[in-house]
């Protein structure tokens, strides 16, 4: 291949030394094969192709504000945008702090394991800011659903299975929690990591007044005693069932 593309002048970043299988789309970049494929050999430099090397990051640090609407990124640094161009916008802020890079070994669907790296800088920032957003007004139980849509949805899309009943199902549940996922972020970018800093929604469940370690007027701490004994009514149950036993 490396000598038919020689012959034609087509240009390749490949060589008999960088033998590499590369995808790129606005979301990711993905390498893999070459000294990638013994575990032991840690990634060259070569095998990142995008991000730069968060140690050689800048050592400033840079701050970018996301608003979030019904879960979508609507807004970056104050400028309306498209979750596209938001994506694109925080691509170019994430790959020059070096992040997004994961090494990781993934299973295909036809069973066998292979390593990646893989850079996602603007969508790493994206789901950094999702999720704070979602910690702040989703209830447990939903943002745990949630979070467990997110791995079976990305598995099927994985397993090219986007249109079938199940994906379409979990699209729409994912439509109907994300409608209070409104708020806004601010994420710190430096040396390889997105970090969220601030996060703030007028839909927010967080209360201060409840959450509070020091003196409070809204909280009867005495109430704690009777939802500890009924919480723990089952495993004290199993407790007397196995001394009864002894």
């Amino acid at each position: 291949m490396l000598d038919y593309l020689a012959e034609r002048n087509i240009p390749c970043t490949a060589s008999l030394t960088k033998i590499y299988s590369r995808d790129a789309n606005a979301w990711h970049i993905s390498t893999e094969g070459g000294v990638l494929e013994d575990t032991w050999n840690a990634p060259n430099d070569d095998c990142w192709a995008w991000t730069v090397d968060p140690e050689q990051a800048p050592d400033q640090a840079e701050y970018v504000t996301l608003e979030v609407a019904k879960g979508e990124v609507v807004a970056v640094d104050g400028e309306k945008m498209t979750p596209y161009n938001a994506l694109v916008y925080l691509n170019e802020k994430g790959v020059k702090h070096g992040v997004g890079r994961i090494d990781i070994v993934e299973n295909r669907l036809v069973g066998m394991k292979s390593r990646g790296c893989y850079e996602t800088p603007g969508g790493t920032i994206m789901m950094e800011a999702l999720r704070a957003v979602e910690q702040l007004v989703l209830d447990k139980t939903s943002f745990e659903f949630r979070e467990e849509l997110g791995v079976k949805a990305s598995h099927l899309v994985y397993d090219g299975r986007w249109f079938t009943p199940l994906c379409k199902s979990i699209l729409a549940a994912s439509e109907e929690l994300a409608q209070d996922v409104n708020g806004e972020v601010v994420v710190k970018l430096y040396k390889g990591q997105a970090i969220v800093t601030q996060k703030r929604s007028v839909n927010s469940l967080y209360s201060e007044e409840f959450a509070t370690f020091g003196e409070d007027e809204v909280y009867d701490q005495s109430h704690a005693e009777g939802f500890i004994r009924l919480y723990s009514l089952s495993s004290r149950i199993r407790a007397l069932n196995e001394a009864k036993k002894k």
